[in-house]
């Protein structure tokens, strides 16, 4: 028991170490952990973006948007799922389907950012300007 654990702060940190060297990274082990460092870091600047616009929406329209997050990240994952089915099954998939994710999550963070800085009279755009 003692054993599993030493090896598991082990990887523990040996991931934390390729985290700082993942433009160096050479296996396909370690270009899938950057991979996911990657989109987490992604999927956590969305998540501030879709909570400073959810703040500024009036309450009638906050169920919408999250009716559309939902949706965007059903349509994100299939969409990820598809690309990455050229690999099926290969030790790549998971880094082409985190770099999918990645640049989608990305994308999408951006659109919400704009939300919050739109032109006064801007009709198709439902997020009220800062006070």
């Amino acid at each position: 028991m003692k054993r599993l654990i030493l090896t598991t702060i082990a990887l523990l940190f040996s991931a934390h170490a390729l985290a700082d060297d993942c433009a160096k990274a050479t296996t396909q082990t370690d270009m899938n952990i950057c991979a996911d460092q990657e989109y987490k870091a992604a999927d956590k600047k969305l998540n501030e973006a879709y909570a400073t616009v959810m703040k500024r929406l009036p309450e009638e329209h906050k169920g919408l948007l999250k009716t559309a997050q939902q949706k965007w990240i059903a349509l994100r994952d299939a969409d990820c799922e598809f690309i990455a089915s050229g690999t099926e099954g290969g030790s790549v998939q998971p880094m082409i389907r985190l770099d999918c994710n990645t640049a989608k999550t990305n994308e999408r963070t951006e659109w919400l950012k704009s939300m919050l800085n739109c032109e006064e009279g801007d009709m198709g755009c439902p997020v009220p300007r800062a006070p």
